[in-house]
């Protein structure tokens, strides 16, 4: 019996604890105590008959979870799909593990895991037993460093390769079937000088392939290192033996092969050392957010000014930010006022003004005049490190196209091994019997061609650059999953308020019945000490014209009607008709204009000091100015666009027309509990439904959809929910967003036709001998960096 712990989430009482411990009682070899306060099961199990992953299944199925982490390791040594899909499969087979997501790209992988069942250091030491090397990702490391060092250790051994490997490439031009009319130096021709030019190539430029094809046959697998070993050792080695049987006199004419395994090896490395460079800019955009951090922040502290490094700001602290700084962190201004540069995030070029209680976003910029502000959010916290993580998890996850290359990656290194055989015997015994030279050629070309890098990079490095182009235009997407996704939408659904509004209602017209800008003043007033948002809106309509606003001498809300005031001996009324008919205040005449407001769908507001009538004022939640042309973009692009608000029929209909949405396509008076119905009864209907809103009430619907999608400017809850995030709250970057996907997903398509073109297409081509093994190796090398180069053109991409 083995016994372990498992932290059980969901659990409310007693009954809950009970339950789930006589469920797991009644499985056979299993003894389970579940403690209700610690959240936790103590499980005795018999390894014969269950696993841990089995207990886990249990508890899910009884609507309970187990409590997983996941962490984030930075692996060395893979080389091919295959390496990353021997680790998966070996991580996956561990007890705990419920998920391996290994990227070949990013060399990253992420694993969830339970604690207690299984721990991180287990998880790096099955890795190494795998043969490769893992350590935990640390935040805030310099990747861009570590990837220029390693793409100069590739060029360094590649120009010492090539070195070497050059006058044993004389040699090959020596042997042409045509006459060149040169040939190389004599002492370059001794075959005692090409062994020991060609060894050093084979045995310290190509260690690397041996040390990866022994840990692949070790944990019984194969991947493109045991390819390419394979392939240079059968040409040196056989190279080999021809010299010493030239030095013992047993032939006057050795058939040697050495440069066919120093220009592979050398070939190989140069194109990973294109493949390493493709590779660096893929990861431009990660780059490019982390550089717009802040370094530093002065920080008050004892009463002193002190300038210290941003990742030492605590919560709570005060922060002076003078201008043309950058805001070291997320928080609100305490002191001063200013603008703020905030383009970074939400793609705003015209700066926002600050003043105290406003928000302010970390490494945005200040402006002009120098604020206080204190420190709220630091750190991964921060909304800049938010969109980082973002675009890490999106870069560094699988979409399900990939899990197909995976697979083909998975097999076809042994079928490889096994048509070179074949080769090697129908060239030695039938084509060309007992002669060894053609036979060798064509199976170590067979081997070479058909190494599954190019495969192995066809999904990952698009998905990283499509990701990273779509966060540099404001479009965040989750995962890889999401990415392709989203080129299936067929329909969008749009919530209102907040989304094609800008969630914040404004005056949109004052008609003056009787009186004076003096008398607007008056209303201003009226509605100064007011929490309404229609009243917010007056008193900012009367600031944004000049117009002075005061404080009211007397101040009453009447609770769903409006509000009245007492102002320099005047009496103030400002609300609805029955406000008026109730202070027997006559609204007849106004009617007319009421009405016509209503039908605009914007709320009318009456005003009336000592008795009467002076305004009628206009309130609306007015369209955003991208709104309109955003819905006729997905209209253009065959897309049908719904939308859904808790508002009246006339005031969402009214909004509909405006923005060009169908009368019959629109939702209104819909309860928040009920959107997530309206994503389902549009999917009944056959549809991949996209939902787009920024509400907390929109979060059950947002993860209903297929596709679900957050303004970026909405609520924490609604952005988690989501599937993709539209910083800034453009909706032009909804149309973008599966303009991206369709143009990410014909490129993953591209890749992987040319990853299996060159392999399956060029198998036979060097089985019957029309490939030479140098040119199989440039072909091999140069079709990993075709598929990165092919993705690198996401990066120019209009949509």
């Amino acid at each position: 019996m083995k016994q372990t712990q498992l932290n059980v989430t969901g659990m409310t009482c007693a009954a809950c604890s009970s339950r789930i411990e006589k469920v797991l009682n009644k499985m056979d070899g299993v003894e389970a105590n579940v403690n209700l306060s610690m959240e936790r099961a103590t499980v005795s199990y018999d390894e014969d008959q269950h696993s841990v992953n089995d207990l886990i299944e249990k508890i899910d199925k009884l609507g309970y979870g187990v409590q997983e982490e996941k962490v984030d390791l930075d692996i060395s040594g893979m080389t091919c799909a295959a390496c990353s899909t021997r680790i998966e499969k070996g991580l996956s087979r561990m007890q705990g593990v419920s998920d391996a997501n290994i990227n070949l790209s990013t060399e990253t992988g992420t694993i969830s895991y339970t604690p207690g069942v299984v721990s991180v250091d287990e998880v790096i030491e099955k890795v190494k037993k795998l043969g490769y090397d893992a350590v935990v990702k640390q935040e805030n490391q310099d990747t861009a460093s570590k990837k220029e060092k390693e793409i100069r250790d590739k060029r360094n051994k590649f120009i010492f390769s090539a070195i070497l490997s050059f006058p044993l490439l004389l040699t090959m031009i020596g042997h042409m079937p045509f006459d060149l009319g040169f040939s190389a130096p004599a002492f370059i021709e001794y075959p005692w000088t090409q062994f020991v030019l060609a060894g050093i190539v084979q045995f310290y430029v190509g260690l690397p392939f041996y040390t990866g094809a022994y840990r692949a046959l070790s944990n019984k697998s194969a991947n493109m290192d045991v390819l390419v070993a394979l392939g240079t050792s059968a040409a040196y080695f056989y190279s080999v033996v021809q010299t010493i049987l030239w030095q013992t006199g047993a032939t006057m004419h050795p058939e040697l092969y050495f440069e066919t395994s120093a220009v592979l090896i050398t070939l190989i490395i140069l194109g990973k050392y294109f493949e390493a460079m493709a590779k660096g800019r893929t990861t431009a955009a990660i780059s490019k957010l982390v550089s717009l951090q802040a370094k530093e922040a002065t920080v008050i502290r004892n009463g002193k000014e002190e300038q210290i490094p941003v990742d030492q700001v605590q919560v709570g602290e005060q922060i002076i930010v003078k201008p043309g700084e950058k805001i070291p962190v997320d928080g609100k201004v305490i002191e001063g006022s200013s603008s703020i540069d905030e383009s970074m995030i939400t793609g705003e070029s015209i700066p926002v003004d600050k003043k105290i209680e406003d928000h302010v976003i970390g490494s945005t910029i200040n402006k002009n005049g120098t604020i206080t502000m204190e420190a709220q959010k630091v750190g991964k916290d921060t909304a800049l490190a938010g969109i980082i993580k973002i675009v890490e998890d999106a870069q560094g996850s699988k979409a399900p196209i990939q899990r197909m290359a995976d697979k083909i990656s998975g097999i076809f290194v042994p079928i490889v091994v096994a048509i070179a055989v074949v080769t090697f015997a129908s060239w030695f015994f039938i084509v060309d019997p007992g002669v060894w030279g053609p036979a060798l050629e064509a199976s170590i070309a067979v081997l070479v061609i058909a190494c599954p890098c190019a495969l192995g990079l066809a999904t990952p490095t698009s998905i990283m650059v499509g990701s990273g182009r779509g966060a540099e235009s404001g479009i965040l997407f989750k995962g890889g999953e999401y990415l392709e996704g989203t080129q299936a939408i067929q329909a969008v659904l749009l919530d209102k308020t907040g989304t094609i509004t800008e969630g914040k209602p404004r005056v949109t017209d004052v008609v003056t019945l009787s009186g004076s800008e003096e008398d607007f003043s008056l209303v201003a007033s009226a509605e100064k000490r007011s929490e309404h948002p229609l009243a917010e809106s007056v008193v900012a309509y009367a600031t944004e014209k000049g117009i002075e606003v005061q404080n009211p001498t007397s101040f009453e809300a009447v609770s769903g009607h409006g509000v009245t005031s007492g102002i320099d001996g005047k009496e103030v009324l400002v609300g609805t008709r029955k406000l008026m008919k109730e202070r027997n205040i006559d609204s007849s005449a106004s009617e007319e204009q009421l009405a016509a407001f209503e039908k605009e769908g914007k709320t009318a507001v009456l005003a009336a000091i000592d008795g009467e009538l002076r305004f009628i004022i206009a309130i609306a939640d007015t369209v955003k100015p991208t709104s309109t042309q955003a819905i006729k973009e997905l209209q253009d692009e065959g897309i049908e666009v719904y939308m859904m608000t808790g508002d009246n029929q006339l005031t969402a209909k009214a909004v509909a027309k405006e923005v060009g949405i169908p009368e019959e396509n629109v939702f209104a008076e819909v309860l928040p509990e009920n959107k997530a119905d309206q994503v389902k009864k549009l999917q009944n209907e056959g549809k991949k439904v996209a939902m787009v809103g920024d509400g907390i009430n929109d979060a059950p619907a947002l993860a209903t959809a297929d596709i679900g999608m957050a303004i970026g400017t909405g609520t924490d809850v609604a952005i988690e929910a989501a599937d993709v995030t539209l910083v800034g709250g453009d909706l032009t970057n909804i149309s973008k967003a599966i303009k991206l996907s369709k143009k990410t997903m014909r490129n993953i398509k591209q890749n992987l036709f040319w990853a299996l073109f060159y392999n399956s297409g060029g198998i036979p081509i060097a089985a019957v001998g029309f490939l030479a093994p140098w040119v199989a190796g440039a072909a091999m090398a140069f079709s990993s960096v075709s598929v990165v180069s092919n993705s690198l053109r996401l990066k120019k991409q209009k949509f």
